[in-house]
């Protein structure tokens, strides 16, 4: 069977691993939406994460994405997370305008107690620490840094808090992951993961519009820190919100809603449009020469230290790809 051409009027649904832009001009909001499939069972299964680090992973890549595909020029896009929790690092990499990696890690037995103790929260397993976004564009363009306590009780709560501090732009983000137990086309049982997410701006022409309730603390003078809202907040994104926050994490990561159908549902009274989606790819950076690069920069000593079986073997954190060296192609180096 061949391909044809799309007809007038034809709507195609983007479906899994891309990422789909939309805009409410009747709300003034702009905004992307994801649903993550093959993708996230690629990156996951290589690891074989216990379900609780999967799942804070899972939407750590969902919030990567949905961020990294708006950049408009080459570059990089990383989400991180150091804490003092069992699971101490999450690390998401997006390198436009499509590639992604990631992985995590953890202590396992810290885990364990954790868990055995009902401590299954994020706010239980990430612990105290920070929330990182970090933009690269490579080259000698200084690397720009955002950082927010994790404070919250979801990541999703996390980014709103750095959204409204270092953005300043008034942002809704939803995520939401399901791991799912069926069998496959022969009957055998079969596990997978899925993962969606939401962003949602209010982006009004009349910048004033986008005035926000300040944070406690922060230097908006209009507002005073006992009271919760120093002045009312724009009708057109009140309506945005409500609407957003009426998403169920099931919507989000059903195949069978869809994007699409997901956000006619939000915002059809208000005339919703979509763009091309986007793909995104399970493609990690490393390579075997980058690897010899990092490789240069050891001492004899610390060389001669990794030497194993008359070899050194480099395994990279994100996509587990091993990379094997004789004595003789490392010792030449240094």
């Amino acid at each position: 069977m061949t391909d044809r051409p799309s007809q007038l009027g034809e709507f195609g649904f983007a479906g899994d691993d891309r990422v789909v832009p939309f805009q409410v001009d009747g709300l003034d909001v702009r905004g992307r939406a994801v649903q993550l499939g093959p993708l996230l069972n690629s990156i996951l299964g290589r690891h074989d994460y216990p379900p609780a680090v999967a799942r804070l992973l899972a939407e750590a890549i969902a919030l990567t994405v949905l961020i990294g595909t708006s950049l408009k020029f080459e570059g990089k896009f990383i989400v991180q997370t150091k804490s003092d929790g069992p699971v101490d690092l999450l690390v998401c990499d997006f390198a436009t305008p499509e590639n992604v990696r990631a992985y995590a890690r953890f202590d396992e037995e810290r885990l364990n107690e954790a868990l055995a103790a009902g401590q299954s929260s994020p706010t239980d397993l990430l612990g105290a620490g920070v929330l990182a976004f970090t933009i690269d564009q490579g080259g000698f363009m200084q690397p720009y840094q955002g950082i927010v306590p994790l404070d919250g009780a979801s990541l999703e709560d996390i980014a709103g808090v750095y959204f409204r501090q270092s953005e300043q732009i008034p942002t809704r983000i939803r995520l939401a992951v399901a791991e799912l137990f069926d069998r496959d086309e022969e009957g055998k049982p079969r596990h997978s993961w899925r993962a969606g997410g939401l962003v949602a701006q209010f982006l009004p022409d009349a910048p004033e519009r986008m005035h926000q309730a300040d944070l406690p603390g922060g230097d908006n003078p209009e507002i005073d820190e006992d009271e919760d809202e120093a002045f009312e907040e724009d009708d057109h994104w009140s309506e945005a919100k409500m609407l957003v926050e009426t998403i169920d994490g099931d919507e989000l990561t059903d195949p069978q809603v869809g994007i699409e159908r997901l956000l006619f549902r939000l915002f059809h009274e208000r005339g919703v449009r979509v763009y091309e989606p986007q793909p995104v790819l399970d493609r990690c950076s490393c390579s075997r020469d980058k690897i010899i690069s990092v490789l240069k920069g050891f001492t004899a000593e610390e060389i001669a230290s990794s030497v194993e079986d008359d070899a050194i073997s480099v395994t990279c954190e994100f996509c587990s790809t091993t990379y094997r060296y004789s004595v003789e192609e490392v010792t030449s180096l240094t």
